[in-house]
């Protein structure tokens, strides 16, 4: 094997012993596939776009960064610095979700209702307006990030781990 493919198969189990950012992922798309279900429950809707859509229940962004903050709690302790900066990022990322966010959302709404016969040059399509998130859809993504990370740290740790434990990566 050559110095170019060691380093990055070694570059690739560094990234699949990474933990926090798994279980902050994983909890980020689960939220999303969440979205999926309650589109079904609530709507009565198969609509596989909302996966790719933002905005919705749950916020994937706060169970990204929620889970990822918990997760870094996990693993360095909850009394450790980086994890008062994960936890302060997660609360900007949260609260710009439900008002910067939520708000430009309302804004291009409301822009969307006017004639397009105001405007110089009609638009090519309605603004987006699924952009941010309401309050309890922030709450449900906030919690359902350590719900997920933290379960995930303490009985699998990183996916490497969990792959040497399967046999499919020897350590």
């Amino acid at each position: 094997m050559s110095f170019a493919n060691t380093l990055s198969y070694s570059s690739f189990l560094e990234l699949l012993d990474n933990g926090v950012l798994a279980w902050g992922l994983a909890a980020c798309g689960l939220a999303q596939l969440s979205k999926l279900i309650f589109e079904l429950i609530f709507y009565q809707q198969w609509r596989p776009s909302v996966l790719f859509e933002t905005g919705g229940m749950p916020s994937s962004h706060s169970a990204l960064v929620t889970g990822t903050a918990s997760a870094i709690g996990f693993q360095v302790g909850f009394s450790d610095p980086i994890f008062a900066l994960a936890s302060t990022i997660a609360f900007i990322v949260m609260y710009d979700a439900s008002g910067i966010r939520r708000a430009a959302g309302l804004t291009a709404a409301r822009l969307n209702q006017l004639p397009s016969d105001n405007w110089p040059i009609k638009p090519e399509a309605p603004l987006k307006e699924s952009l941010g998130h309401t309050r309890k859809e922030v709450l449900v993504g906030s919690l359902l990030g350590p719900a997920i990370a933290l379960p995930g740290m303490f009985f699998i740790g990183s996916p490497l781990h969990f792959f040497e434990l399967l046999g499919l990566i020897q350590g």
